[in-house]
């Protein structure tokens, strides 16, 4: 009986053993590995971008209470702006939350690239559905036939955006919109980190259904 005992108390160990470092090769590896296999194509200057791609997808980012762009959306859209004048991206597709009555993401990005910045509204493709990166990425390809893109959003969203656009098989670089420091920044990192345990989860185990 000891003998049966023993074994299954190894046994244990053994499996414990295993899953603890399983859970912390997963914690504190997959962020790492996204980020050194994305690195270098995140890029913060126009001149070192070698070709024109067709799409430049903006991420949404949130509304201020007057439904105005949030600062690190206008961000995102100026960067756009400055991309497509410098003739980097030939359209731009912005994406975001639509979800509620009176809370009009892509509308309102939209209209800040044609009233504020004056982009022409024949260039600026709208999707109402992109509620999280994930959905953004995978509409990007499987919706809009988006084959190569320069994704436009802060530098610690860069590396998500980058392997979930790249998962989908875009053919994509990034480009930073961090123009200043934000009130909520240590927030937006800590949050990056949770979810680019997700973003690994959904496209290798998951696999969640996407908005059409």
């Amino acid at each position: 009986m000891d003998y049966f005992e023993n074994k299954n108390n190894f046994s244990k160990k053994i499996f414990i053993f295993i899953f603890t470092v399983l859970f912390i090769f997963y914690i504190f590896f997959i962020p790492i590995l996204i980020s050194e296999l994305n690195k270098s194509d995140i890029f913060h200057e126009m001149s070192k971008i070698e070709k024109v791609y067709d799409y430049g997808v903006v991420f949404g980012a949130g509304l201020t209470k007057n439904g105005e762009p949030s600062d690190v959306l206008k961000d995102r859209l100026r960067t756009a702006n400055d991309l497509y004048r410098g003739g980097k991206i030939v359209r731009i597709l912005v994406s975001g939350d639509n979800r509620f009555e009176n809370y009009n993401e892509p509308d309102v990005m939209k209209n800040y690239l044609v009233d504020v910045l004056g982009i022409e509204e024949k260039n600026i493709v709208v999707d109402y559905a992109g509620r999280r990166t994930y959905d953004t990425c995978v509409r990007a390809k499987n919706v809009f036939q988006i084959d190569n893109a320069i994704l436009i959003t802060q530098e610690y969203h860069l590396f998500r955006a980058l392997f979930l656009c790249k998962s989908f098989g875009i053919d994509s670089i990034g480009f930073s919109a961090t123009l200043q420091p934000y009130v909520k920044d240590a927030l937006f990192k800590f949050r990056e980190l949770v979810a680019i345990h997700k973003a690994f989860l959904d496209v290798y185990v998951w696999e969640p259904d996407y908005i059409k």
